[in-house]
């Protein structure tokens, strides 16, 4: 017996194009019905005229033929919607009664045992397990998806005859959902749901492990296991920030002013007070100023940086002035060192300024800047990849096991923090000597240098891949192991601190006759060295493969995943550059050397 399959929506659609084909043909017929039908003889002759009545004929015996044809086509355009309404029609009224008698089967076992006899299991919402098909036909539904740090649902399982739902992929951080069993005669298992991703504040950070493939009883295929979640990412790693207020300054240094022949002595600055690692040094006190009359005058050193998390500032060197026997200002603090992992240096003080009658007059030395601590914030480790999931077992007869679920990439390590800036040089105290004696303005002071990057950290080890699933004990292939996951990609090692600037030497003026010496600018700090990349992380096993059957070959091991690529070595830090100066300039300070990359991880 042969039988016709008809799809009604198919045939309206045909019947409407026919339509719009033959009122094209109309429009077409109509416009050279004058031009044709009404022909004028080119002269008076009886040829002619006969020649026009002869074309003339023609044109009316056309029109006639494309009536009756457009009349033809009206009857089968009407015949073929009339057709597509009489099968939807059929298939409206075949529809209800056999839904009926579905409904009239599942009846039963759905009151009795909560499951229809025959149909599809519904697909779970978010987390949620598909439901399970018939007792007799049909497959399971699929599990959802689920939401951040919610497992994916389970797939539901078949009836009798039937394949198994899929499991749902997990949310973030969570695993996937295991596929549903295949029918209990015939039908293959659920493949299992992806993991999900790691992610911070989420399940401890933990990437989710893919979710087995379901297993098929008699006859069928065990599911595919799901493939592990990639691990988090390591978080780079930051310097800590001292406080806004710093210590203690240094006490400033008592002004001299002497008369006569006495010489004038500024007092010194006071040191600045440690800090500690999470404050600031405080800043050196100023150095008191000297002033005299025909005596000598000198300047008070500014007082020294105090250390701390962030070095502080030195004191300014104390001028110095004087109308007879000479003027030597004092010298700018030093900078304090930095004590906390990125810390600053200090700046170094400013030298003081010196002015002197008919005898010689010294510009105070600039400080030199405080160094910058090395770093040894290296940041997170990246995190694990998720295991994959096992292949699902196949028919206890006959059936091929499912492939086990390739593990999840590790995650990249954070990088290192940078190195603590050099504190800069101070600037040399100005000298001016007024009636022609000798002026000698003050060096400025050598920048300090940056502090070492800190250390990349190491990258997460890729997830192991799932087991294949065994094949049927009779005949059957054991499923392919599950590939492991790429380690992560060690982090990049820290900058080195950038050194801090010479200070500038200061400026020399004398009357005439006098000598003069412009103070050399500082030398530039030296960078700091770049930080170590860190090691990529171990690549992850692979899976084993499923035992076979009596007729059958056992599954391949799983590949394995390669080792995670070293981080770059952090960049040098900058170099410090000379002081500007009246006289050539100080030496520039040497850059800081590139760090080291790190190594490959190994091979898992």
């Amino acid at each position: 017996m042969s039988f016709v399959s008809v799809q009604p929506s198919v045939l309206t659609a045909a019947a409407w194009d026919l339509a719009g084909v033959g009122s094209a043909i109309g429009a077409a017929n109509a416009v050279a019905f004058g031009p044709t039908s009404g022909l004028v003889a080119a002269a008076a002759d009886e040829v002619s005229i006969g020649i026009a009545a002869l074309f003339g004929a023609h044109a009316q015996e056309y029109q006639e033929i494309g009536a009756r044809a457009a009349a033809f086509h009206a009857q089968f355009v009407a015949a073929l919607t009339s057709g597509g309404r009489w099968y939807a029609t059929a298939e409206a009224a075949g529809a209800s009664p056999l839904q009926e008698a579905l409904n009239l089967i599942n009846a039963p076992t759905q009151a009795i045992l909560g499951r229809p006899l025959i149909g599809d299991g519904a697909n779970g919402g978010p987390g949620q397990a598909g439901g399970a098909g018939g007792l007799l036909f049909g497959n399971g539904g699929n599990g959802g998806a689920g939401g951040a740090g919610q497992a994916g649902g389970e797939g539901g399982s078949a009836g009798l005859f039937g394949h198994g739902g899929n499991g749902g992929a997990g949310g973030i951080g969570a695993a996937g959902g295991s596929g549903g069993s295949g029918g209990l005669l015939y039908g293959d298992g659920g493949a299992g749901g992806n993991g999900g991703a790691g992610a911070t504040g989420i399940n401890g950070g933990m990437a989710g492990r893919g979710g087995n493939g379901g297993s098929a009883y008699w006859f069928g295929n065990g599911g595919s296991g799901g493939q592990g979640g990639d691990g988090l990412a390591g978080v780079d790693g930051v310097n800590p920030v001292p406080d806004a207020t710093p210590a203690a300054p240094g006490t400033n240094g008592l002004d001299s002013v002497a008369g006569g022949t006495t010489d004038a002595f500024g007092g010194n600055g006071g040191a600045g007070t440690d800090g500690g690692l999470d404050e600031t040094g405080g800043t050196g006190g100023q150095g008191g100023r000297g002033q005299a009359g025909l005596g000598a005058a000198h300047g008070g050193s500014g007082g020294s940086g105090g250390s701390g998390g962030a070095g502080g500032k030195g004191g300014h060197g104390g001028n110095a002035g004087s109308e007879g026997s000479g003027a030597l200002a004092g010298a700018g603090g030093n900078g304090g060192d930095a004590l906390a992992a990125g810390g600053s240096g200090g700046d170094g003080g400013n030298g003081g300024n010196a002015i002197a009658g008919p005898n010689n007059a010294f510009g105070g030395l600039g400080g030199n800047g405080g160094n910058g601590h090395a770093s040894d914030v290296s940041g997170s480790a990246g995190g694990a990849g998720g295991v994959g999931g096992a292949g699902g077992r196949g028919g206890l007869l006959i059936g091929n096991g499912g492939g086990g679920g390739a593990g999840g990439q590790g995650g990249g390590g954070g990088a290192g923090a940078v190195g603590g800036l050099g504190g800069d040089g101070g600037s040399g105290g100005n000298a001016n000597e007024i009636f022609g004696g000798n002026a000698q303005a003050g060096r400025g002071g050598v920048g300090g240098s940056g502090g070492t990057g800190a250390s990349g950290a190491m990258g997460g080890s890729g997830g192991q891949g799932g087991a294949g699933g065994a094949g049927g004990v009779l005949i059957g292939a054991g499923g392919a192991g599950g590939a492991g996951g790429l380690g992560g990609a060690g982090g990049m090692g820290g900058a080195g601190g950038a050194a801090g600037m010479g200070g500038q030497g200061g400026l020399a003026t004398a009357g005439a006759g006098g000598n003069i010496g412009g103070g050399h600018g500082g030398d530039g700090g030296n960078g700091g060295d770049g930080g170590t990349g860190g090691n990529g992380g171990a690549g992850g096993a692979g899976g084993a493969g499923g035992t076979g059957g009596l007729i059958g070959q056992s599954g391949a091991t799983g590949s394995t995943g390669g080792g995670g690529d070293g981080g770059i070595g952090g960049s040098g830090g900058m170099r410090g550059e000379g002081g500007l100066v009246v006289t050539p300039g100080g030496m520039v300070g040497n850059p800081g050397n590139v760090g080291n990359p790190g190594g490959s991880g190994s091979d898992g």
